[in-house]
């Protein structure tokens, strides 16, 4: 039964990349990698007719399906290759350079020799006879599935839409593979049932890749494979191949152990996984790789792109310890596995700022020093080993006392800011074996300025934020200053109006009124320099009441104020004392710039949305110049003691409250200011809904 189901898989597998190559050759014979791919497709249409027949009885049991399987496997290896790149325009002597070639040889060389040898020299394997042509097997299968990771993997991601069904027919292919050789050297015989399904589930890799070539045009990839692709694709084949060796010493251990087999097979398994997780979680490890891969592979040592990205995500990270991330930043581009970071401060000195690995007691460095004067002059990146060894190299170099408490320092990089020297870091040594050549030490120095330049910008904005909280204090002062210059004048008002009418009993209550309200406003103006005071919370409060009590406030001065309330019961959102601060401002401006013959008036009315608070007199007036130019100006002001803050804050606040202030003046007629400011939502909805 098994015998009719495998003729029939195996002749279907057949049918199905015999259309695929006639395809091929026909309609898609001009594309670029077609003949790789028919000629692929040619070799596995002669496997499945020569296993379809070995297994329907029409073929001997020879080594032609075994050569066919193999040529196969060789073929679809060289279609990823050819995908990949590695035979656009290159040469023989190029094209054995490719890392993917020997590992295929050696594949093929294990197959025919554990055949040759099982089939003339039987004595020489004895019972293991084959294990070596299927543990070859198995490293064609590891091997093809490692190509297709490197192919869709490095292909952009625009571009995957017309590969990812080829890499998943080409891949299926070897997957099975694997699965089929890797249960036969557990179980030490081929299975039948799954060496039969073998044929049909390769026949249904063909139309996947018929969908592939179909979308694309070219099927050129260009693709030039990161160090990063490459770093994690030699760990992957690496751990398969050390997983597969450890699986067949750990069957050896079984075989010849007796009945002690299996405890020693699981004990060495066990032993081997915990021996392969240490060394893939080794920073050492992962470092020599790294070093490995750049010598071998690449002609520069570094990906200038990625190390770049990853060298400014590193400190462009939000949060502090920006000192710490700096050195991880650049020690990683050299392997360090430490260093301290030193900056220049207006001192004269460069101060221990942050380490890495590395206690946080250092001393100083003086920036006079010869040390810091060579760093300075010739900006060099000085290796400490070479310097000890041979220090004619580093002419007018002294290395400071304190560097000795560093044995394993090993470069100091000097971090230059605009040709002057804004800090160093000293390196600890690599975790493996670099050679500092002339891109090491250039790649050193451009990204000790980069660090250098963000260093800088982190120092100016904390200087920044230091400078700023002192001015925030110094304009609270200055307006604090200027409230009580105001009620200090008001104060002073009241000693002439005393001795005119200080037998007037309003006048006295007035007056006593007056010197309540202004201590009353010395204490908060107190509380406000102190830094536990409460935040102002603005709510919606009557301007009705505020302006009679703005108005009752200047009440002992001539001339005195009058109210007139055109509409009343009109609300604000605000802060009732910033709010009446700002209008008895006013107020008392008009009052100063009036003679007493004269009139203030304020008037309270509404207009559409908004409240409307109009302060006239009959004073001197502004010239327009003045009210362009000095009136809102800071510091300016045409009073003897005036300090020019009074409007400047009036202003501000009104238009924090969304509101504006205006004002118009005829020169000798008086001036009239304007507040508009937004009338409380809540009174807004209670009009309209009674309209």
């Amino acid at each position: 039964m098994l015998t009719n189901i495998a003729t029939f898989s195996y002749s279907i597998a057949a049918l199905a990349f015999a259309l695929l190559g006639a395809v091929l050759l026909t309609r898609w014979r001009s594309r670029q990698h077609a003949s790789v791919l028919a000629s692929a497709c040619a070799l596995t249409v002669l496997w499945g007719g020569a296993l379809a027949a070995q297994a329907w009885g029409t073929l001997p049991q020879n080594w032609a399906g075994e050569l066919l399987e193999v040529a196969r496997n060789g073929a679809w290896t060289v279609v990823l290759l050819s995908l990949l790149g590695h035979f656009e325009g290159t040469s023989w002597r190029q094209l054995r350079r490719t890392p993917a070639l020997p590992a295929v040889a050696a594949l093929y060389v294990l197959v025919l020799g554990d055949k040759v040898l099982s089939e003339f020299f039987p004595a020489v394997l004895g019972q293991q006879s084959g294990i070596l042509g299927v543990m070859a097997r198995i490293g064609m299968a590891v091997l093809g599935m490692l190509l297709v990771e490197q192919l869709y993997r490095n292909k952009p991601v625009q571009e995957r839409w017309a590969i990812k069904f080829a890499c998943l027919g080409i891949g299926g292919i070897f997957v099975y593979d694997f699965y089929l050789y890797s249960n036969a050297l557990l179980m030490r015989q081929v299975n039948p049932e799954i060496w039969s399904a073998r044929g049909v589930v390769n026949a249904l890799t063909a139309p996947l890749i018929a969908v592939s070539v179909a979308r694309s045009a070219s099927w050129s990839t260009h693709i030039a494979v990161s160090r990063r692709l490459l770093f994690h694709s030699a760990a992957l084949f690496g751990s398969a191949a050390y997983l597969l060796a450890m699986g067949a010493a750990g069957y050896y251990l079984r075989y010849f152990g007796g009945q002690w087999g299996s405890l020693m097979q699981m004990a060495f398994l066990f032993g081997a996984l915990v021996l392969l997780a240490g060394i893939l979680f080794s920073g050492t490890f992962r470092s020599w790789l790294k070093v490995f891969i750049s010598k071998h592979f690449y002609s520069y040592n570094y990906d200038y792109r990625e190390e770049w990205l990853r060298f400014t995500r590193t400190l462009s990270e939000a949060g502090p310890n920006l000192g710490e991330r700096t050195l991880q930043a650049v020690g990683e581009l050299v392997e360090s596995s430490g260093g301290m970071l030193w900056i220049r401060r207006e001192a004269g000195q460069c101060e221990p700022v942050a380490s890495w690995h590395l206690p946080d007691s250092a001393p100083s460095e003086p920036d006079d020093s010869a040390f810091c004067r060579f760093l300075e002059s010739r900006q060099w990146v000085v290796d400490l080993q070479e310097f000890s060894k041979d220090p004619d190299k580093y002419e007018g170099l002294v290395l400071p006392e304190w560097l000795n408490k560093f044995p394993r320092g090993w470069l100091v990089v000097p971090l230059m800011l605009q040709g002057r020297l804004f800090g160093f870091m000293l390196l600890l040594q690599p975790r493996s074996a670099i050679t500092l050549n002339w891109e090491v030490i250039d790649l050193l120095k451009i990204a000790g300025s980069q660090a250098a330049s963000y260093l800088a910008q982190h120092e100016a904005a904390s200087a920044l934020m230091l400078a700023r909280q002192f001015e925030s204090f110094n304009r609270m002062s200055t307006f604090v200053v200027h409230d009580l210059k105001n009620l200090v004048s008001q104060l002073g008002l009241l000693i002439p109006n005393a001795e005119k009418h200080k037998d007037n009993p309003e006048f006295q209550r007035d007056m006593l009124e007056t010197v309540t309200l202004s201590v009353q406003k010395m204490r908060l103006m107190l509380q406000k320099l102190s830094r536990s005071a409460s935040q102002e919370r603005p709510a919606p409060l009557s301007i009705e009441k505020l302006l009679v009590q703005a108005v009752a406030n200047k009440a002992a001065f001539e001339p005195r104020p009058l109210l007139t309330v055109a509409e009343p019961r009109l609300r604000v959102v605000a802060d009732w004392e910033r709010l009446e601060r700002v209008v008895g401002h006013l107020i008392q401006n008009a009052i100063e710039a009036t003679p007493k013959e004269g009139q203030v008036a304020i008037t309270l009315s509404r207009a559409d949305d908004s409240v409307i608070i109009e302060i006239r007199d009959t004073g001197e007036g502004m010239s327009e110049e003045f009210i362009r130019e000095r009136l809102y100006k800071p510091f300016e002001s045409t009073k003897s003691a005036g300090m020019g803050i009074g409007a400047f804050e009036s202003r501000e606040y009104i238009h924090e409250l969304g509101g504006s202030l205006t004002v118009s003046s005829t020169p000798p007629q008086g001036t009239t200011f304007r507040i508009t400011l937004p009338l409380c939502q809540q009174d807004t909805q209670t009009v309209d809904k009674a309209a």
